[in-house]
């Protein structure tokens, strides 16, 4: 299924055109150049990514609404990466990040993986998790069973609660209950699993977990305590995966270092700690953008690290395909939503979903988790050929210079200079300002 739905821009001919993600010179644009670029590319009106300015985006009076005690709006850079092909549609995706290069190397990576055809990419069903927990039971075993005895009477309770969510097809599917030992006890959790549709969720099983818990606890023959969601959401996953051609990358040494880069990832927590991370580099950056829960996203993805023998491992895997290329594939929880939240409320959450033009929140999920894709092989390269500092310190570069009191001028001048002289360091940048502007 496309993952892009939008309607078909025309050139001056008047004839149809595809919605592109490849924008040759983008980087050597102004940033309103940039914006309309971009626009055009997604066959979208400038206006419709005007939030991306921040004259235009989030107001004091509208984030005053979102959460407490408002006392201003900390910005953040949203660049757009290119390149992108998933599921034969050419994507532009917006990601919000203060981290130099992380745009540019998706863009990279993705640019490889077109060579193969881009991302394919699949999901499950949008199912979450609202935990009940039961204390206080003389026989949990027994309490077990009888709350799977009222398993039709609990779900008709919990859809009662979000008539409209059942109308558009979801609510609760179906219900499990688990036995849970701790220091204080045996507690009796049960969990109602319900398809929240377009939604991240939280609100909508929180509301029916609270709405059951009293019955469950009565039939259990307990006291219920917690009610509330899992961030564990390990039955709302998205896959992606890519071939990433062995001739762009450099031929079959690189291959192989790849390889091995990415097995050490999965056999030891302290690399898959930093593996991941740059997974969640590029997937919190695209769910930041969009007005999603980062720390949703990022709890279920790391809880989701954990193997069955309790270690902490790879999110992703690389392996070589039989004609010696790269093949990746990534597979983690993505409850991500496009109804509610400050995804309805934010202008350039709005902006966002408007340029990626998703309809639907399984669609959002699975470019993320393209994304992160793209994301992780991009590192997991440069570490196992030039590694990971050349690129990133020519753009951390231009920040330093920029925080000494560069002027855009000076900026490109006293980045390179550090760069060259592999001194990438306030004191040295200074050092050059002024030597730049002596030299005036």
């Amino acid at each position: 299924m496309p993952v892009a739905t939008r309607d078909r821009p025309t050139n001056r001919q008047g004839l149809d055109m595809a919605p592109t993600s490849r924008i040759p010179g983008l980087r050597d644009l102004s940033v309103a150049d940039r914006r309309k670029a971009v626009a055009d590319a997604a066959g979208l009106d400038p206006a419709a990514i005007s939030a991306f300015d921040p004259a235009h985006g989030l107001t004091s009076e509208l984030a005053d609404h979102m959460i407490e005690n408002v006392a201003g709006i900390l910005g953040l850079p949203i660049g757009v990466a290119t390149n992108f092909v998933v599921n034969g549609s050419d994507v532009l995706v917006p990601m919000a990040i203060e981290e130099a290069s992380v745009v540019a190397a998706a863009s990279n990576a993705a640019k490889v993986a077109r060579v193969h055809g881009g991302f394919t990419t699949s999901s499950t069903p949008p199912i979450m998790q609202a935990q009940v927990q039961i204390i206080g039971i003389s026989d949990p075993e027994a309490g077990r069973v009888r709350l799977l005895e009222a398993r039709d009477e609990l779900i008709e309770l919990a859809n009662a609660q979000d008539p409209k969510l059942v109308e558009f097809g979801g609510g609760v599917r179906d219900i499990s209950v688990r036995l849970v030992p701790s220091r204080a006890g045996t507690y009796v959790v049960a969990h109602l699993q319900v398809d929240v549709r377009d939604a991240m969720g939280a609100n909508a099983v929180n509301t029916m977990a609270e709405a059951v818990a009293s019955r469950a606890a009565e039939i259990a023959g307990g006291r219920s305590l917690l009610r509330i969601l899992t961030n564990k959401a390990d039955m709302r996953l998205a896959r992606a995966r890519a071939v990433f051609d062995a001739e762009t990358l450099g031929g079959p040494e690189v291959v192989d270092n790849i390889i091995h880069a990415a097995a050490l990832a999965e056999s030891d927590p302290y690399r898959a700690a930093t593996h991941n991370k740059g997974i969640m580099n590029g997937i919190t950056a695209v769910v930041l953008a969009t007005g999603n829960d980062t720390r949703a996203v990022e709890a279920g993805a790391h809880s989701h690290a954990i193997s069955p023998d309790g270690r902490y491992t790879s999110l992703s895997r690389f392996e070589k395909d039989a004609d010696g290329n790269v093949a990746g594939v990534l597979e983690l929880p993505m409850p991500v939503g496009l109804v509610g939240g400050a995804t309805k409320v934010h202008p350039a959450a709005q902006a966002a979903i408007k340029l990626l033009g998703v309809t639907t929140a399984s669609e959002l999920a699975e470019i993320i988790t393209a994304v992160g894709l793209a994301q992780n092989f991009a590192a997991v390269r440069a570490l196992a050929t030039e590694g990971i500092q050349r690129g990133h310190m020519s753009l951390h570069a231009r920040n330093i210079a920029s925080s000494v009191g560069a002027t855009p001028d000076e900026v490109p001048v006293v980045a390179a200079r550090m760069v060259a002289d592999k001194k990438v360091r306030v004191d040295y940048a200074e050092q050059i300002l002024a030597e730049v502007r002596a030299g005036r």
